[in-house]
């Protein structure tokens, strides 16, 4: 019975918004984010510090479903109304907000080691146990030099090589649907080819239950109601760790035993030189939240990248002019190396649409941030969504402007952590590079076949119930070349 209402809830998920992305008159999402509530200290600040102010936001769900709703602008609203540290209610727990350039460096650079991965436990643990984002200090170092074998140059380059041909096929097949929802699209493709990549498989029978096991699993750390409910996202993302478990659990004795170049074969292989090895549990794990981030980063990215290229076909055509000057080989990570109108779309994409909107910590002991006294035990989320539209450090934010990145701006540079997309610090993104060849020539691949378009009135609206997706499913116009 479960399993029946997971699966009807599963497809109505796919091609229903969920209520938070539901459009209502611009009136009515004014007067609910214009909400105010009575605002009060997070702790009694010791002397010379100040305490961090904030609110509770609605009984019980707090701020949960502001931010779900509106993302950035909630985001921004906050900053402008309390600086760059405060406090909200949401989840049932008080959670400190760092925005902000400054703030975030002090967390994530992390000098006094005030500041741990526990706070993802909160959200993700039952479903992305012991991922590497998930480890702290020393142990998180250990599995990042193992890891670390898997993502060489010369690893990189044959990861390349294996997803080039996977990404023409799968994009050729596109020729017969004229008006799809690309993101569904883009995310089967991502996935087909991290199977192939970090697998060494096809996509068999079992693609589509992997992949919603995967969506499940992501979606199901902002349940409201957290709690296995038949139906529910957070028994729906239980049940997707179980299937994740097996799946990968019934792959491993095969790639402990073979040579392959694929990444689940490496990390079955992978020694530092102290001879440290990961476990069977470990690699498990690892397989799970790296084929999560892989693909659906890479997703988010390609969407974003895809919807601002229809509603901007000047740069959709310059970058389209250098795709085609490859000519028609696939191209290797040299060949990719030299789309550099792409680098910037790339760049730009991933500042509008941050694939991971909030980075979460939780303090180990009492610290300060920017003179705010911050209790040990404290969830705290650090916002790329909002530093990467900060006035102070870029020019009409709101605009979709590739050449920001260009030499002669390098807005990018105004801060360290003015733009950071694969986090920073200890914790950076250890796939940040796997990632960027593959958004590149999954849009080379839909350039060279394809021009796209959507109505001219038409603006996408990006879910922010966990990872930002398109509400609708950002349906586009696609016409061969």
């Amino acid at each position: 019975m479960a399993n029946a209402v997971e699966k009807v809830t599963g497809a109505l998920r796919e091609r229903v918004p969920p209520l938070t992305s539901i459009p209502l008159p611009r009136s009515v999402d004014q007067r609910w984010l214009g909400a105010t509530w009575p605002v009060r200290e997070l702790a009694p600040a010791p002397p010379g510090l100040k305490p961090v102010l904030g609110d509770e936001g609605p009984p019980v769900i707090g701020h949960a479903l502001d931010f779900m709703r509106f993302g950035i602008e909630f985001g921004l609203k906050r900053y402008e109304t309390y600086g760059p540290v405060s406090w909200m209610g949401a989840f049932g727990r008080r959670i400190v907000a760092l925005t902000g350039p400054e703030a975030t460096q002090i967390a994530l650079v992390n000098k006094d080691k005030a500041f741990s991965q526990e706070g993802w436990k909160f959200f993700i643990e039952q479903f992305f146990d012991r991922g590497l984002m998930l480890l702290d200090f020393g142990e998180h170092h250990l599995h990042r030099r193992i890891m670390q074998a898997a993502f060489t140059r010369q690893r990189l380059t044959g990861y390349v090589d294996q997803m080039g041909p996977a990404l023409r096929e799968g994009v050729a097949t596109w020729a017969d649907r004229p008006n799809p929802r690309i993101y569904w699209s883009l995310k089967q493709l991502t996935l087909d080819v991290a199977t192939r990549v970090f697998m060494g498989m096809r996509s068999g029978d079992d693609a589509a239950s992997i992949n919603r096991a995967f969506v499940n699993s992501v979606r199901a750390g902002t349940a409201i109601v957290r709690f296995p409910v038949p139906g529910g996202r957070w028994a729906a993302g239980l049940h997707g760790r179980k299937v994740l478990e097996r799946y990968f659990s019934a792959n491993l004795p095969a790639k402990r035993a073979g040579d392959g170049d694929d990444l689940f074969t490496a990390l079955c292989h992978a020694t530092t030189e102290d001879g440290d090895r990961f476990t069977d549990a470990d690699v498990v794990n690892h397989m799970i939240f790296l084929m999560m981030a892989a693909h659906d980063t890479s997703t988010i990215t390609s969407a974003a990248a895809v919807y601002h290229l229809a509603k901007n076909p000047e740069w959709q055509e310059r970058a389209r002019q250098e795709s085609l000057s490859l000519g028609d080989d696939v191209p290797d990570i040299e060949a990719l190396e030299t789309l550099t109108t792409l680098d910037l779309v790339i760049k730009e994409a991933l500042r509008l649409v941050a694939p991971v909107p909030s980075l979460t910590r939780k303090t180990v002991k009492d610290t300060e941030v920017l003179g705010h006294f911050i209790p040990e035990g404290t969830l705290v989320g650090v916002s790329p969504t909002v530093n990467h539209f900060s006035p102070e450090h870029w020019t009409d934010p709101m605009r979709f402007d590739p050449d920001r990145f260009g030499e002669a701006r390098r807005e990018d540079k105004s801060h360290r952590y003015a733009w950071m997309p694969f986090g920073g610090g200890a914790h950076k993104c250890i796939g940040l590079h796997f990632g960027t060849f593959e958004v590149k020539a999954l849009l080379h691949e839909m350039l060279r076949a394809y021009r796209w378009s959507v109505p001219e009135d038409y603006t996408a609206r990006w879910d922010y119930v966990s990872l930002p997706v398109p509400a609708d499913g950002l349906p586009i116009r696609l016409r061969s070349r």
